[in-house]
């Protein structure tokens, strides 16, 4: 029996996700690394920053709509997070079957100790490209992820 050749319809296409695929793998393990540390996961870190852009306090259906991530992904991390004393998960008053997710003073310490050494590193991580190469390169990013 041969073993069949497997060739893509568009060869350019798979050389461009197995790119971006390294690319992320790489970025994520650069940032992930401090984090990890700190005992919190790149997702973790992500739910904080997302409570914070939002003034502290989302309902847990607009927090996995910020990061685009699945209800079973979003408590998970949510319930990670509460266990640490990071986030209070309640139920709503007006509709008691929704939750939000509120951000704790400890959670509000970990992003202000963390955020600036987290925003160094996005910088070092993303030095290899210009100005004008990081605003091509989130414009592409953005049309992949609107096409999805």
């Amino acid at each position: 029996m041969t073993t069949p050749t497997l060739v893509p319809g568009d060869p350019l296409a798979h050389r461009a996700l197995e790119s971006l695929l390294r690319a992320e793998a790489s970025v994520r393990r650069r940032l992930s690394a401090d984090l990890e540390r700190e005992r919190l996961s790149a997702s973790g870190f992500s739910v904080l920053l997302a409570l914070t852009d939002g003034g502290g306090e989302l309902e847990l259906r607009d927090l996995r709509a910020r990061l685009r991530t699945s209800k079973a992904n979003a408590t998970e991390v949510v319930t990670t997070l509460e266990s640490r004393g990071l986030v209070q998960r309640f139920r709503l008053a007006h509709d008691r079957r929704a939750a939000a997710v509120r951000l704790t003073v400890s959670g509000r310490e970990c992003v202000d100790r963390l955020f600036p050494e987290h925003t160094e590193r996005v910088s070092i991580a993303f030095a290899a490209l210009d100005e004008e190469e990081k605003r091509t390169f989130a414009a592409l990013c953005q049309k992949l992820a609107a096409a999805a």
